[in-house]
């Protein structure tokens, strides 16, 4: 194989990993949305974990893909997921001075 291809591949099989990661944490923050009070953003919060399963099942094929031309067969659920980070109070309030 070229090392234009090569890249190519490596290239497709980043975006393919940043486009997971950009889907589940998009997905887990529509769960968030579900332990809403207001009804008008649990249902936003339905709505998209819809359309995130959607987009999941199309990554599958590009994952799918990847693997055929790498001779590597790697499914979303293998890739290595991102880590939650979780803010513990607000961040300090820096004056400001003119």
């Amino acid at each position: 194989m070229e090392a234009k291809e090569q890249q190519l591949m490596e290239l497709l099989g980043l975006t393919a990993r940043t486009l997971t990661h950009l889907t589940a944490a998009m997905t887990s923050m529509s769960f968030e949305l579900l332990r809403s009070d207001d009804e008008v953003t649990r249902n936003a919060g339905r709505r998209m974990i819809d359309r995130m399963a959607t987009i999941s099942g199309e990554l599958d094929g590009h994952w799918e893909l990847i693997g055929n031309m790498t001779g590597v067969q790697v499914g979303q659920e293998e890739v290595e997921t991102i880590t939650e980070i979780q803010l513990l109070g607000p961040p300090p309030v820096v004056p400001f001075s003119s």
